[in-house]
């Protein structure tokens, strides 16, 4: 019997699936033989092709496929759900099960059956959940009723959504309280602050003079390390424009058939002006659509996106997710919520705007094969469609052409740890999950995960590939973003030093004091950058005597050392990083690097800072889709 009490022809059961849809009149002889022609050379499901070229809805092939396996369909309905479902059953199983295998126990037509719901016919009912369910429920016969595979989803949600939307949460909290950013200041880290500011208001009291001049040689010393540093990860990673990782030839060797299931997350809030370009990229994907696993992760208050989302009518391989309203409502929680569901080997998170290459997915297959067991994640780099627009675009592709061009693979070939960039970051699933995810209290999510791998003796790699997306453009919209980068850096410091012996003991020495200058010295470097310059500037242009009793003269010359060498090479780094993209043009911005610093970093940093203490956990929104320029992949 189906749903509705009518009997069901099982003599159909073996019935093609092709054969059932061409008698039904849903698609074209030539739509089949296109389909099974694309399915002997990709791989894949026949519906799922069927499905994802447009030929067919959702509703149509999971009609067809019920007939196929002989199978009730289900058509879901919140309220009848509700009034036939076995809540006292139902309630014994865990979400992650339902989700890892398919199946939602319903409710009992009889005392010795139970009534299945799944969205995957073709998969095996799992012999431990079957005897699991009977054991649970008393039945001896299980029957399995097929709904769509986004029904399913709405009832995991209108099921589990309390539980779902807690562990988004509080997951990694659960797993492991002291990798969590919940909590800003540990105990010890408190009781650490309070004793050196009492040591420096004694130190204060009895030699003020050496006081100012330890503070000043300290930050100077400090200033000069930071830089020297990034300089020599600068020109490691510069040996990368010489390598290529992933090459063409490998790419075109791939055989379709033999790629997994790749799952794209795209979080978006408040969005709607983008969803068509978002939708158009990534159709331009070079990867088998129906292996393809996308979901667009969406706000419960965001009805402007989601109205515009369904209006562009995305391909049959898209899945929305509504991640349940809840604090605090950033990109990481929205990320852990879509994790729940995605079917894919591999997952990667593009933003709304971005334009990645189309061979890039392809690539970090080839990546991961290529690289060391432990690789938990590949990074693509990040570049600018709108380089052009204003100074501040300008700025910002050089600062960004150098991170990801020259930095981040100095950091991949010395072995050392790499902070994630937001987007574009590939991930093996398995590993993810157990990683925990990612932490919604951190607002540089991305950064704090690449950091945490390194705790657990994963790897993070780079490949040779870049997505393009949009610059700021605007001077106070920049300020946000980069003030939440680098109070998502100051969160990660200090979860990290929490536990410092301890930490140094887990990465090494040459790991541990990497990331003590990566990532706790980028914040203290924009700090320090207007302490630094303006007491050295001043003291050239008025040769002032009032520095006198405070520094020496090892400290004044190193300051100057600083002021001329650390502006020398932060310009020459820039200029090094138009070569590899070919960006010449803006070679004579880079003497502007100083200003950028002063003006944007550092005011950036001592917000960040102020929010550390004032709003630890607002995730400042970056508004996107104000450019004029059109959004193209420049090369």
């Amino acid at each position: 019997m189906d749903p509705s009490g009518s009997p069901i022809n099982r003599s159909s059961a073996h019935e093609l699936l092709g054969q059932i849809l061409l008698k039904r009149g849903l698609i074209t002889e030539e739509q089949l033989a296109e389909a099974l022609k694309i399915q002997q050379e990709r791989g894949g499901r026949l519906g799922w092709i069927l499905l994802t070229h447009g030929w067919l809805t959702r509703l149509e092939l999971f009609r067809a496929l019920a007939e196929h396996y002989g199978m009730p369909f289900w058509n879901f309905s919140a309220e009848e759900f509700d009034q036939k479902a076995d809540r006292d059953l139902i309630k014994q199983f865990e979400p992650f099960d339902a989700i890892q295998h398919h199946i939602i126990p319903f409710f009992r037509p009889s005392p010795d059956e139970v009534v299945i719901l799944t969205d995957y016919p073709g998969k095996a009912l799992d012999k431990k959940i079957a005897e699991n369910i009977r054991t649970k429920s008393g039945a001896k016969t299980l029957i399995q009723w097929l709904i769509t595979d986004l029904d399913f989803t709405k009832l995991v949600q209108h099921i589990w959504n309390i539980e779902l939307a807690d562990r988004a949460i509080y997951g990694l909290f659960y797993r492991n309280p002291e990798e969590c950013a919940i909590k800003v200041f540990s105990r010890n880290q408190v009781i650490g602050l309070g004793v050196l500011l009492y040591l420096a208001l004694i130190w204060c009291y009895l030699d003020i003079k050496s006081f100012i001049a330890f503070i000043f040689w300290f930050i100077q010393l400090t200033f000069s390390i930071l830089v020297l540093f990034k300089t020599v990860l600068s020109l490691v990673g510069a040996k990368h424009e010489i390598s290529e990782p992933v090459s063409s030839e490998e790419v075109k060797s791939l055989n379709d058939s033999d790629l997994p299931v790749y799952t794209i997350l795209v979080p978006v809030y408040k969005e709607p002006e983008v969803i068509g370009h978002l939708i158009e990229a990534l159709k331009a994907m070079d990867y088998p659509s129906n292996k393809l696993d996308i979901i667009l992760l969406l706000e419960e208050d965001d009805k402007a996106t989601l109205e515009a989302a369904k209006k562009a009518r995305p391909p049959g391989n898209w899945r929305f997710l509504i991640i349940p309203h809840a604090i605090p409502k950033t990109k990481p929680k929205a990320c852990n919520y879509g994790l729940f569901f995605a079917r894919g080997t591999y997952l990667t998170i593009y933003d709304a705007e971005d334009i990645p290459d189309s061979d890039q997915l392809k690539k970090a297959v080839i990546g991961f094969a290529k690289h060391d067991p432990s690789c938990i994640c590949l990074q693509a780099a990040l570049n600018y469609f709108n380089a052009t627009e204003n100074f501040i675009t300008r700025m910002f592709t050089l600062e960004y052409s150098y991170w990801f061009d020259y930095l981040l693979p100095g950091l991949d070939r010395l072995k050392l740890p790499i902070p994630l960039g937001g987007t574009s970051n590939h991930f093996k699933v398995e590993y993810l999950r157990h990683l925990g995810g990612w932490d919604p209290f951190n607002v540089t999510e991305d950064a704090d995960l690449g950091i945490r791998a390194a705790a657990h003796g994963m790897t993070v790699g780079v490949i040779n590939s870049t997505t393009y997306e949009e610059a700021n453009s605007r001077y106070w919209n920049w300020i946000r973003q980069r003030s939440r980068w680098i109070k998502g850096y100051m969160q990660t410091s200090l979860v990290y030093n929490r536990h410092p012996i301890r930490m140094l003991k887990t990465l090494g020495f040459k790991k541990w004091i990497s990331f003590q200058l990566f990532v706790t010295g980028t914040p203290f470097l924009f700090l320090s950058v207007p302490i630094v310059w303006s007491v050295f500037i001043y003291w050239l242009f008025t040769q002032t005597k009032i520095f006198d009793p405070f520094l020496p003269p090892l400290v004044v010359y190193w300051g100057l050392f600083n002021l001329l060498g650390g502006n020398f090479l932060g310009v020459y780094l820039n200029m090094i990083a138009v070569f590899r993209r070919r960006l010449h043009y803006l070679m004579p911005y880079s003497l502007l690097n100083p200003f950028y610093w002063l003006g944007f970093h550092s005011v950036a940093a001592y917000k960040a800072l102020w929010q550390l203490f004032s709003k630890p956990f607002y995730w400042e929104k970056t508004q996107h889709g104000i450019t004029k320029v059109k959004s193209t992949n420049p090369q």
